[in-house]
């Protein structure tokens, strides 16, 4: 098969011609993280098959895929190009020379992850003059018992990680919904607080947006600000927002808000002939909680948490230019996040009667991963004992360094086929069994990457490494091995800052607030935020 090619600056012209694009960047999480370009939507190429008909449900979407573009990049752009028309998609091209062919004509690279979203709540403090405290200055409140409300905007589980002492959870997509139900008194300050700065951001926005009558502020740095200034953090916290329904009370305000940034209110027979529309990409978003997703949603639809999706879209919406139609059953929160989506410069709508709408979408085709023959945990030990199989790990490289099998080399998928073929080289001609919490992962892995005719098909361990745990079987940690260099699927300094490393955190939020400078004009012409802020009541 012959691949598309594309050179920089015809990408450039794609990103801002209107047109829909999904540009994806293949190689793993943690080369992603190092340098990347400003849209690329972070798909993996040991997940590829797993997350792609998510991410593009239209297969006749114009696609572009990139890698690092020098001798470490293993021609991984190619091979995913390869693998995605085999899953359908017709119009996939490869940029030339990837990363290193964008920066050479002079456009710039971006580290971190989320990059639209963390750049627009930068962006949105600049014109809202969001309020905003210290560290030291909620600390005080606090040692005075004040009564403030410290409103945690991120989700559940990381909330658990780390939090601010006697803060309740409460994700940003669940705030106009929840606020009234957890502050009743209209005089009481409420603070939010994330991680760093977006959600905080957003969140205390939101709230300002909505005519909140509360003094709001967002508290500066978050968790790593409070880090910073030597406060204490709690940790696995259980405080959060009740179960039970919302508070309806601002569905006027929420409306009002969607009015205000032109959010669309559309019906589901409009919605059904958006889906049937074969030029046009659109994605069906349930922003409720995930319990509430769970019980029940309009098939065809994908959970995208409300917040999250504020925060993180790159991983729910693949495509710059879809249609986005947002629903929940209380009409509060679609249109508060919608409005925010608009701001960022995406076409979103929400729709009339959400959950109640009778719409019904088909469900994303999701390719069946090939069969693996399995060993269970018990058959995997007694013929390692006689020396009859060798393991190969593909599970996440820090996962590997927690527990493994003594015996099991660690690789990824991007790497497996060169590691096979070194194994061949030696002499080995054993049966290899993979691992993998997701045998989806190694069944991809195996179909595309095994070298014909080297070695004997794999086994896979039936339940992983959960099953061999299970069994009572031993699991040797090995801190460093693989190595950080090898581990190109973490991105060390996003998590460093959590674990106990100022320096990690003062990088990050410099990192975060030194992104609006890296934008070029059109970059900064792809948010759609006012000119000036409404005055608030």
């Amino acid at each position: 098969m012959t691949t598309k090619t594309i050179d920089p600056r015809t990408l450039k012209a794609w990103l801002h011609d209107g047109g829909e694009l999904a540009l994806l960047d293949v190689r793993e999480h943690g080369q992603y993280g190092e340098a990347h370009l400003f849209y690329a939507i972070p798909l993996p190429y040991s997940r590829l098959e797993l997350e792609a008909p998510r991410l593009l449900p239209r297969r006749g979407v114009r696609v572009v895929v990139y890698d690092a573009g020098d001798a470490s990049a293993g021609d991984v752009a190619d091979r995913a190009a390869a693998r995605l028309a085999v899953l359908g998609y017709g119009d996939v091209s490869v940029l030339q020379g990837g990363a290193r062919a964008w920066k050479e004509a002079g456009f710039v690279l971006f580290a971190g992850v989320n990059l639209p979203s963390k750049t627009f709540g930068e962006l949105a403090e600049q014109v809202y003059h969001t309020p905003r405290v210290s560290a030291d200055q909620l600390a005080a409140m606090l040692a005075r018992d004040e009564p403030v409300v410290v409103l945690d905007g991120r989700p559940v589980a990381e909330f658990r990680k780390m939090n601010i002492p006697g803060a309740t959870c409460c994700p940003n997509g669940e705030l106009a919904y929840r606020v009234r139900r957890l502050v009743p008194d209209a005089s009481t300050p409420i603070v939010i607080n994330c991680a760093g700065r977006t959600r905080s951001i957003i969140g205390a926005q939101t709230l300002i947006n909505l005519g909140l009558p509360n003094p709001v502020y967002a508290l500066e740095n978050g968790t790593q600000g409070w880090f910073l200034a030597d406060h204490a953090l709690a940790h696995g916290g259980t405080r959060r927002y009740p179960d039970d329904s919302g508070n309806p009370g601002l569905l006027a305000a929420a409306q009002a808000l969607g009015r205000r940034f032109g959010v669309p209110v559309v019906d589901a027979a409009t919605v059904r002939d958006w889906a049937a529309d074969p030029g046009r990409t659109l994605f069906l978003c349930d922003v409720r909680t995930p319990e509430e997703f769970a019980a029940g949603s309009l098939p065809g639809a994908q959970h995208t948490p409300g917040g999250q999706l504020m925060q993180a879209g790159d991983q729910y919406v693949g495509v710059r230019g879809a249609r986005l139609v947002l629903f929940d059953n209380d009409g509060v929160r679609a249109p508060t996040v919608a409005s925010w989506l608009r701001q960022m410069g995406h076409d979103a709508s929400v729709l009339a009667d959400g959950l109640a709408s009778g719409l019904a979408l088909p469900r994303t085709d999701m390719p069946a991963a090939p069969a693996l023959a399995t060993l269970d945990a018990e058959a995997l030990a007694a013929r390692l004992a006689r020396g009859e199989v060798a393991l190969v790990d593909l599970r996440p490289g820090m996962q590997f360094r927690a527990g493994r099998i003594a015996q099991a080399r660690w690789s990824i998928r991007p790497r497996l086929a060169a590691l096979l073929e070194d194994l061949a080289r030696e002499g080995e001609t054993r049966q290899i069994v993979l691992i993998a919490d997701e045998p989806a992962v190694a069944a991809w892995a195996a179909a595309s990457e095994w070298p014909a005719g080297l070695l004997p098909a794999p086994l896979l361990l039936d339940g992983g490494m959960a099953a061999w745990r299970a069994a009572g079987l031993p699991v040797l940690a090995s801190p460093d091995l693989p190595s950080d260099t090898e581990c190109i699927d973490y991105l060390f300094f996003v998590h460093d800052r959590h674990d106990g490393n100022k320096e990690a955190a003062r990088r990050y939020l410099a990192w975060e607030t030194g992104l609006v400078a890296q934008l070029d004009a059109q970059e900064l012409a792809g948010f759609r935020l006012p000119d000036a802020p409404a005055p608030r009541p």
